[in-house]
């Protein structure tokens, strides 16, 4: 068996996120930067089975700046066999497309039988990239799983809505996201670092995956203009004298709210 989870890294949720005002892209500079928490989760899934499952392979996968680098080898340091990242200047605020299509071809070029990703990341939380990554990998998909089980021949798991679950399953290979109703990850301890450092840790570019980041005949999504976000305003103070029912409807009406 082979698991491929996706990691990214991401501005700590801690911390102010920005974006650059020159450029329309996030900038990563201006706080600490981690392992995205969903991330981690999706590698204690891979981990936790890989743990009783002797023979289980478990890679992760990144597409990020080299400077990440000590941050995706945390994946390494918590258990995983060996690394892959995408590293390659022309991707630098590539859009959800881009970032698909080159993670399906690195995962097509590494293999899988099951590749575990988080529903959302916690800096685009676009949530869209795991239906998009099965599509273009023409693999079942099961996903945002608030339980998973993964079986010798496929991985099912529940998916929780307002008003009801749904028990899903897909032979492999497959592809499956998760929520953070999934356990926390485990912390890498003083051996798994020392380890991380003799690991296999693979970078590829975008000539390694035969992708054209500036392909004119690919749809792609562009910034054309980006402004600071105004600071807020007080808002409107009702100061009951008698008729503060009638002051808040009137306030509804105003701002059209009610």
């Amino acid at each position: 068996m082979k698991i491929v989870v996706l990691v990214k890294e991401v501005p700590d949720t801690y911390g102010d996120r920005k974006l650059s005002l020159e450029t329309g892209l996030a900038d990563r500079a201006a706080n600490d930067r981690v392992l995205d928490e969903i991330g981690e989760r999706s590698l204690e899934v891979a981990l936790s089975y890989a743990d009783k499952n002797p023979g289980t392979e478990v890679v992760v996968l990144s597409m990020a700046s080299s400077d990440a680098t000590a941050t995706v080898r945390k994946g390494l340091a918590m258990g995983a066999a060996s690394a892959v990242q995408v590293v390659d200047d022309a991707l630098l605020g590539a859009d959800l497309g881009l970032t698909a299509e080159v993670l399906a071809a690195a995962l097509k070029r590494t293999g899988f039988d099951l590749v575990i990703t988080g529903n959302q990341s916690t800096d685009g939380s676009g949530g869209v990239l795991p239906a998009m990554l099965a599509e273009l990998l023409d693999v079942p998909s099961a996903t945002s799983l608030s339980s998973v089980e993964i079986a010798e021949t496929q991985v099912s798991g529940v998916r929780a809505s307002d008003g009801a679950t749904a028990q899903m399953s897909a032979e492999y290979p497959a592809l499956i996201s998760i929520t953070e109703a999934l356990p926390d990850a485990r912390f890498p301890n003083f051996k798994g670092i020392m380890a991380a450092k003799k690991k296999p840790f693979e970078a590829l570019s975008l000539d390694d995956l035969g992708i054209d980041a500036h392909d004119p005949a690919a749809a792609r999504s562009i910034v054309i203009a980006i402004a600071e976000k105004p600071p807020r305003e007080a808002g409107v103070k009702i100061v009951d004298e008698g008729d503060a029912g009638e002051q808040l409807a009137e306030f509804l009406i105003q701002n059209r709210l009610a």
